[in-house]
């Protein structure tokens, strides 16, 4: 009555190695055999394997089985195993499946010479190349089938399973019925035979069911097995690969333990099924910028948006200053940007493109008042069918700055910037709140600023922050601008810091490390003597502190009339880019690309020449990366690429 569990499969896999033909696959994180390139009777074994003392095959018994197998045509059979005589056509015992159904087959012996019988469970859908764990309980008239511990399905039928049913001189053949018609193709990982006893509770208590373990072949366990005498695997295995010009594939539970060979970058990655691991990776550096293109806009740029339209590709929104003719959309062809479509916009100051379930979206933030002498900023929807973006829905704003997209709680956002109504620089900027019932955007809170240009979002842990950049209060660009974190339904101060004609805040992380950097105008203060130069001023980066639980300042940078700071990362460098405006006296200012140089700081690296630079968005392509910035002070933007070694 020693009710231990009949490892079938392990049986395939003697001491010495595999058999001929018989591979071990990884997918989705697990190993598997597969036996379709070998020969059906290589994969047989005598059944006094497994019965040793008796030469009946258990009255009532499980059969589990995890599998994955592949994608087939409807009709197409496929055999798990079969138990036969070696003299007789018939199957003793076999579990075979077609697309949407699973079979178990017996010989019935209650009548002389004896009959194939088949218990069908319809409904099962196991041809979907993913892991599944089958569970077959068998007593009697009674079959019960569970897949993934899901509800078990319950077959009562007319013919018993026999009593006693000889397997004497009887073989099992996994993956086959002794010749190739129905040669299972997917990838076996566990066939078990428990003698005596429904299994599904023993399988069925962890939390990943699809892979639920009774007994499992050492070469298929997910430490490789090594020879004692060196470090060669004595079971060698293949694995899925991905292979991309730079595209990141994705990587979540399904792909763990998949490599992605990125050819572009020459580095091998593992999926430990949330992030891409470096195996090996050939490192860039960068090394210098040159010039890539030089994209003529409709009249000045005061703000870009780079985004990527799922199945078409990388694009370009530019935000123009003249109306007529507007801003455009550039779409990214054979390595540069190509004009793809003109949108009315009023002195438009930036865009923001997000999405919204499979919705996408891109609102402007239209600055002045449109022909009829109404002010409207304006979200634009993506049409699938005409393929561009068409006006979805106006909101009232004054003098927009900024859109900011985020959410909270599963719950989507759009915060924008009111930068002044009339000559009164201290208004209420809005947060609105997207209401899926109405599928619009409606005011969910108001936040008092002052001259605000920019709105930054970010979480830290669990928490969501907002910061706004405020500039000008009316006399003085020397005020506090603000942070705020979202407690209880709303967004309440967090910290308060002093800058200086604010235009931008670029939230960035360095390892664990999170930093904030302002980007400061300039100082002016009507109340106060005139400093030498009011645009030659230092842009401050404060680090998180988490012990004080607020931003301290970290580092200065002397900049001129800073409107933009933009993050982007070379292999294992980071950098921080500055717009450089205007220095008091040109606006053909070099813009700075500072290093990041660990306990130095950061170092300026590379000075980029600029005219009027408003705007910096930094991409890549298969093409390699780049860098675009925008002119507030001629119709030209252009395209930078970033050289490594």
């Amino acid at each position: 009555t020693d009710l231990r569990p009949l490892d079938v499969l392990s049986e395939a896999v003697p001491p010495g190695g595999l058999a001929r033909g018989v591979r071990v696959l990884q997918a989705q994180g697990l190993r598997g055999l597969q036996l379709s390139a070998s020969r059906p009777r290589a994969l047989a074994f005598p059944a006094s394997r497994l019965f040793i003392h008796c030469d009946r095959f258990p009255e009532e018994f499980s059969i589990i089985v995890t599998l994955r197998a592949l994608r087939r045509p409807a009709k197409r059979n496929e055999y798990i195993f079969t138990l036969m005589v070696e003299e007789s056509p018939g199957v003793l015992v076999g579990l075979r499946y077609a697309p949407d159904k699973l079979h178990f087959l017996f010989w019935s012996q209650e009548r002389a010479g004896g009959w194939q019988s088949r218990v069908t469970f319809p409904n099962v859908s196991l041809s979907d190349s993913r892991w599944h764990t089958l569970v077959l309980a068998v007593s009697g008239q009674s079959f019960s089938l569970t897949v993934d511990c899901s509800v078990p399905k319950d077959v009562v039928v007319e013919t018993p399973f026999p009593a006693s049913l000889s397997v004497r001189r009887a073989s099992f053949y996994l993956g086959n019925r002794r010749r190739r018609k129905g040669l299972f193709t997917g990838l076996l990982r566990q066939l078990v035979l428990l003698p005596g006893a429904d299994a599904t509770p023993r399988m069925c208590h962890g939390l990943n069911f699809k892979v639920a373990a009774l007994s499992v072949p050492s070469v298929l366990q997910d430490v490789p097995v090594k020879a004692v005498s060196n470090e060669v695997l004595k079971y060698p295995y293949e694995t899925d690969m991905k292979v991309t010009l730079g595209a990141r594939p994705r990587c979540s539970k399904q792909e763990k333990a998949q490599f992605w060979f990125n050819a572009s970058r020459r580095g091998l990655y593992l999926c430990n099924g949330s992030t891409w691991l470096s195996m090996l990776e050939v490192q860039p550096r960068l090394d210098y910028v040159e010039e890539h293109q030089k994209l003529v806009t409709n009249s000045e740029t005061m703000g870009v948006e780079v985004f990527t339209i799922p199945r078409l590709g990388l694009f370009a929104a530019t935000a123009n200053r003249l109306s007529p003719p507007g801003s455009a959309i550039y779409r990214w062809t054979d390595g540069k940007f190509v004009h793809y479509q003109n949108i009315p916009t009023h002195q438009a100051q930036s865009w923001k493109y997000f999405t919204i379930g499979k919705k996408i979206f891109l609102a402007v933030a239209n600055f002045e008042q449109n022909e009829r002498g109404q002010e409207f900023s304006v979200i634009f929807k993506w049409s699938r069918r005409k393929a561009k973006f068409l006006a979805y829905q106006r909101i009232s704003t004054h003098s927009a700055r900024d859109w900011e997209a985020f959410v909270i709680q599963g719950e989507a956002f759009l915060a924008v910037v009111n930068h002044r109504e009339g000559n009164n620089h201290n208004i209420d900027s809005v947060i609105y709140r997207w209401n899926p019932r109405t599928g619009l955007f409606e005011a969910n809170q108001t936040i008092p600023t002052s001259g605000a240009y920019d709105w930054e979002f970010f979480t830290i842990g669990p928490y969501s922050f907002l910061a706004v950049a405020n500039t000008f209060n009316g006399t003085s660009t020397r005020i506090y601008s603000h942070i705020y974190i979202w407690l209880r339904g709303s967004f309440q101060l967090f910290q308060s810091i002093l800058t200086f004609g604010a235009a931008d805040w670029e939230v960035f992380h360095i390892g664990d490390r999170v930093f904030l950097a302002v980007a400061n105008s300039h100082s002016y203060d009507s109340g106060m003597p005139a400093p030498s130069n009011f645009y030659a001023i230092n842009s401050s980066i404060y680090e998180l502190n988490i012990t004080a639980q607020m931003f301290v300042k970290f580092q200065d940078l002397l900049t001129y009339s800073a409107l933009d700071w933009e993050f982007f990362s070379v292999g294992d460098d980071s950098f921080l880019v500055v717009a450089n405006s205007f220095d008091g006296f040109t606006f053909s200012v070099n813009s700075i690309i500072y290093r990041w140089q660990g306990y130095e700081g950061f170092v300026a690296a590379h000075q980029l020449p600029t005219v009027g630079c408003r705007d910096w968005e930094a991409f890549h392509t298969a093409e390699g990366s780049f860098l675009l910035y925008s002119s507030a002070r001629e119709p030209l933007s252009k395209v930078l690429k970033l050289k490594t070694t």
